[in-house]
């Protein structure tokens, strides 16, 4: 074949936009998230935010080992099977250097056994099933918000002084409602052991059928409820346990219901009295967390919600890690997490080199309906790392790296 000038003109400038597209994609660190926009808009929305503003400001400051960041996100349509053709497109496609995100806990798992396979480094943001860090957790997988039993267990000390004897339960019928569940039971049980669990309403998450829900737990005539339902589900319960008079005379300790997320929509329904987990965005005094809640603000005209935290925070412990390790190497990024601590609007925390798991910690405190809204009150913050099990007891649990 000739080569003509124009022939030559042509294969220099492909030749040309080839090596600048390589140039371009070794001054990006990409990170690849999926999460359940869709189906969770709630607290995602302010989630992606939390990332945005955490990018933004690594950018600012040089972006991370001398390279930009850039957050590639994915919907998973609430749906495994999605979430793992998205991990799969990010990895393949986009060339993604690190996997984060998901908020699903059944999805968390899907992702968790997908950076197995692929052996690729995934930061579990949200999802909260201990089956991550614990039965189902591998070398690959580091999860940042405190677990489900680290939940359950800040709030089982609150439930057991109730000296409450019956109890009712009412949770998502997947697998974090499950967990919960069993959880409180095994716990409160230990701690009370006269306690009696006399009924238990499991709805489809995101189709709860509150009257015939709330209607079964008021024949039960327990003395205290557990609920684990959050967003629309959780707004649909306070409102027929309003209306038919549950809460009366009834203690109720409830998971995540302290979160703006969840408790602003409820207005002037929001309960009084209910033992909550939380974020009183509006009152925390610390200095990191108003660094935090002034840049927040500064950036989108908006309060935070817990899900800005969550976000913000993977981000920032991403950056962490790959600082530490020097690199984006997946097997580096797995050394480089052992014990890695990460600052964030909540203080410092570390990564647990027994399981992965980051010691964030929690507020804690009682809802209180203030003139049509819902806020926290009496909360305090506990620290995470005092309501997890054992280095002998996780590795009973979890499966050798």
């Amino acid at each position: 074949m000739k080569l003509t000038p124009h022939l030559i003109r042509t294969t220099a400038l492909f030749t040309l936009t080839g090596v600048l597209g390589t140039v371009h994609a070794a001054d990006v660190i990409k990170i690849g998230e999926i999460n359940s926009y869709k189906a969770q808009p709630a607290f995602l929305e302010p989630y992606k935010k939390g990332m945005e503003l955490a990018i933004a400001e690594i950018n600012a400051g040089g972006g991370l080992l001398g390279k930009k960041v850039e957050l590639i996100s994915r919907d998973d349509n609430a749906s495994p099977g999605d979430a793992v053709r998205a991990a799969e497109e990010l990895l393949s496609r986009e060339k993604v250097d690190v996997l984060t995100g998901s908020f699903l806990s059944h999805i968390g798992l899907a992702l968790t056994d997908f950076a197995k396979q692929k052996k690729v480094f995934f930061l579990a943001g949200e999802p909260l099933t201990d089956k991550i860090v614990w039965q189902n957790g591998n070398r690959y997988t580091y999860r940042l918000r405190p677990s489900t039993y680290m939940q359950v267990a800040m709030m089982v000390p609150e439930a057991a002084a109730l000296k409450k004897k019956r109890w009712a339960l009412v949770f998502p019928n997947y697998e974090y409602g499950q967990s919960a569940a069993a959880t409180f039971k095994q716990l409160l049980k230990a701690a009370q052991p006269d306690v009696e669990f006399v009924a238990e309403q499991a709805p489809p998450l995101g189709k709860v059928d509150a009257g015939s829900v709330v209607q079964a737990l008021a024949d039960a005539k327990p003395d205290a409820v557990f609920n684990v339902l959050f967003g629309a589900d959780l707004s649909k319960f306070v409102r027929e346990g309003n209306t038919r008079g549950l809460f009366e005379g009834r203690s109720v300790v409830s998971l995540l219901t302290g979160e703006p997320e969840y408790l602003d929509p409820l207005k002037d329904e929001a309960p009084n009295g209910w033992i909550v987990t939380g974020y009183p965005w509006y009152g925390i005094q610390t200095p990191e967390h108003k660094a935090f809640l002034s840049a927040y603000q500064a950036k989108f005209n908006d309060y935070p919600r817990l899900g800005s935290i969550v976000g913000y925070s993977a981000i920032k412990s991403l950056a962490e890690g790959i600082k530490k390790a020097g690199s984006t190497d997946t097997e580096k990024l797995v050394v480089s997490f052992k014990g890695l601590q990460v600052p964030t609007p909540f203080g410092r925390i570390t990564y647990r080199t027994e399981d992965n798991q980051s010691t964030m910690g929690g507020f804690i405190g009682h809802t209180k309906n203030e003139g049509g809204k819902g806020v926290m009150v009496d909360y305090r913050y506990l620290d995470g790392a005092k309501f997890q099990p054992s280095a002998e007891e996780v590795k009973k649990m979890r499966p050798a790296d």
